[in-house]
């Protein structure tokens, strides 16, 4: 004897769905490195390289309290899963950042 799967209605979510995220939005990242000339704007290249239009006068920047460490804050236009993830991989291959979230 085989069983059917449960019923799901409109409100139940669907746990095989790829992303919480609807695409296209405003996402920020952000990205602790170390505190170097150049750091900032290498963050903004490669922000540029996965969205075109990022505009880097967004960018929110943080000084850690002992001044070693830069929090940056991209806000860059996400539009698909696999843009952020790509996003992702080349912030956290950077030699200068430690964490990016």
């Amino acid at each position: 004897m085989t069983t059917s799967p449960p019923s799901r209605d409109a409100a139940t979510p669907d746990p095989r769905r790829d992303s919480l995220i609807d695409y296209p939005c405003a996402f920020p990242i952000k990205v602790m490195g170390l505190r170097v000339d150049g750091f900032e704007l290498a963050m903004t290249e490669i922000a540029r390289r996965h969205d075109p239009g990022f505009d880097a006068s967004t960018l929110e920047i943080r000084q850690s309290k002992g001044g070693n460490y830069l929090g940056v804050t991209l806000t860059v236009q996400a539009t698909s899963r696999a843009q952020l993830d790509a996003l992702y991989l080349e912030l956290t291959g950077h030699p200068l950042v430690k964490v990016v979230l």
